[in-house]
């Protein structure tokens, strides 16, 4: 998932898909690339999980799959809780030890 938002072009697909469902002519839209180039970003983001699309006639439609999102942001505020109790026992550490330091 990571890697499929490390492209500019890819989070700007994410970013509109937020707003609701497009179309790949849509998405393709602002973008400054070919339709063939859209359609090889959108198999990145749906092999990712982070988008589905559906193709009703001639039309793909493309919709945000918000779960995988949420997922990574689980994974991510967990490893910030980590690393806030471990920056939390090194400022007391650090504390505890100037304490020592202006008794001597």
């Amino acid at each position: 998932m990571f890697q499929a938002l490390s492209d500019p072009s890819r989070r700007a697909m994410v970013e509109r898909l937020s707003h609701g469902p497009a179309s790949v002519s849509q998405l393709a839209e602002p973008l400054a690339m070919s339709l063939p180039a859209v359609v090889q970003h959108l198999a990145m983001l749906e092999s990712s999980g982070l988008v589905t699309t559906q193709k009703i006639g001639r039309v793909r439609s493309c919709t945000l799959d918000t779960s995988a999102m949420s997922n990574a942001e689980q994974w991510i505020n967990a490893r910030r809780t980590q690393w806030q109790r471990r920056l939390d026992r090194l400022g007391d550490y650090l504390d505890e030890t100037a304490d020592e330091d202006a008794l001597k």
